[in-house]
């Protein structure tokens, strides 16, 4: 009977019993998500796993840096210095394998002088590093090729563009120092007139610390200061962030290019020097005639004319022959480098002894004429070097028009020997032949005169090379 009741009872609420029932089971269930919400965020297991990981992360991050810094100091530990001139290639350092930096061989771009470039691809983009300062043997000093970032330990890196120059001759005469940069000033041109931070010199490997002052202020002309750089911070690595080298001097630079680089030096050390040749080329006197400008450069010393007043004397007459030419007499070790730079700017005809005041020709105009004279002995004895100013003249756009060998004077004691001979003569003095001095320097007159005759109607512009030579 009580089940009955109970039954109905249930029978009758059936709606309300369920309702109980769901709120019951939700609450069972929301109570089991908050507990697995707090296991999931604070469970230790959990939170081991994610300490585990973040340790193994950064154990893989310290074992590849430390690979890295490992490689590095390899890296750092096999870069190799080797001697800077290489003994084995010295019989052909100026005519064949180069002796300087033997192991690289030249980049050759064509009309250009052979030369090296750091970094590049045939460096593998290595710097090029030096260590040693030894001004007396080659030897000594020593180069390398480093990645920067694997520079040897103590390393001085030398920022921006360095030019780097041997020379077999030297950076003091003015004729082997023009010829170690006009290279560089070919490179300079090609590559957007870019300027060096610094210059490092050496001749046979020997590091030089200074270039005679002709050559700097001509390159300051050009570039602007001219930096030496010493290597004197200390006896460790020094590595070029960039630079050029030039060991062949002219090397297998071509005729056109050696005449722009002329033209470029030629105008800039006029701009350095005040100078303005604008009108230059067209001059006349008060009676219409063309005015030539003839110059007789005088030396001191070896080299030197016996008879410095019969010279003058005898170009003196030839000048006063032909109306408009005006001979001026200087003595070169007494000008400065403008002074230099203004009066052969101001000069047609240069005449003078064989010697490095010569390479002032450089200033003149394109086209105008060289006459030099030798002592007795070079002809026979001096060998190729006696025509370097043939070169000069070549390279800068003169005419050379001759030169004159004294045939008298003290024979040599040992004929046989040129070198001997060549050293007994070399530093002779010149004499004269009066009527070959004469017939010689009026006929070059009269050539130059001509030239200016016939040049008088042609349009300036077009005779001047200055208007484009000073694009840099």
């Amino acid at each position: 009977m009580e089940m009955e009741e109970h039954l109905k009872s249930c029978t009758q609420s059936k709606s309300k019993c369920l309702s109980t029932k769901f709120i019951g089971v939700f609450v069972s269930s929301l109570f089991l998500v908050i507990i697995l919400f707090h296991i999931q965020y604070s469970s230790p297991f959990e939170f081991s796993l994610s300490a585990r990981s973040q340790r193994w992360g950064l154990l893989s991050q310290e074992n590849y840096s430390g690979v890295i810094e490992t490689m590095t100091e390899e890296l750092k530990k096999s870069v190799t210095f080797l001697p800077l001139v290489d003994l084995r290639f010295r019989d052909t350092a100026t005519t064949g394998h180069t002796w300087f930096i033997s192991s690289l061989n030249d980049t050759l771009e064509e009309n250009e002088a052979e030369h090296l470039y750091f970094p590049s691809k045939a460096s593998d983009g290595r710097l090029l590093c030096f260590k040693g300062r030894d001004n007396r043997d080659g030897t000594k000093n020593s180069y390398a090729l480093a990645w920067r970032g694997s520079l040897p330990d103590s390393t001085i890196l030398l920022e921006g563009l360095t030019f780097v120059s041997d020379t077999y001759y030297n950076h003091d005469n003015l004729w082997h120092g023009i010829c170690a940069m006009t290279p560089l000033v070919g490179w300079s041109m090609k590559n957007e007139c870019l300027k060096p931070a610094r210059w490092v010199l050496f001749h046979w490997g020997e590091l030089r610390l200074r270039m005679g002052s002709w050559l700097q202020q001509l390159m300051q002309a050009n570039f602007g200061e001219v930096k030496v750089e010493g290597f004197d911070r200390g006896d460790v690595p020094y590595c070029f962030e960039k630079a050029v080298v030039m060991r062949h001097d002219l090397g297998q630079m071509t005729q056109e290019n050696k005449l722009k680089v002329s033209d470029l030096l030629r105008c800039k050390a006029r701009s350095y020097c005040g100078l303005n040749p604008s009108g230059k080329g067209t001059e006349i006197n008060e009676r219409g005639f063309p005015i030539t400008r003839f110059t007789l450069l005088m030396r001191r010393g070896s080299r030197s004319f016996k008879n410095g007043t019969a010279v003058t004397d005898i170009f003196a007459k030839e000048c006063v022959r032909v109306e408009g030419c005006i001979l001026q007499v200087v003595q070169s070790e007494d000008l400065s480098f403008c002074d230099q730079v203004k009066v052969l700017t101001n000069t047609d005809i240069v005449a003078s002894p064989h010697g490095a005041q010569l390479t002032n020709m450089l200033f003149m105009d394109r086209g105008s004429s060289v006459m030099e004279f030798f002592p007795k002995g070079w002809l026979d004895n001096a060998g190729p070097g006696q025509y370097a100013h043939h070169w000069m003249a070549d390279q800068s756009g003169m005419k050379h028009q001759g030169a004159w060998w004294d045939p008298i004077g003290v024979e040599c004691p040992s004929p046989q020997d040129h070198l001997h001979c060549f050293l007994f003569h070399k530093d002779g003095m010149v004499g004269h032949n009066e009527t070959y001095f004469a017939e010689w320097a009026g006929r070059v007159i009269d050539q130059v005169r001509l030239s200016k005759v016939e040049r008088a109607s042609v349009n300036q512009e077009k005779q001047q090379h200055d208007s484009k030579a000073c694009a840099c």
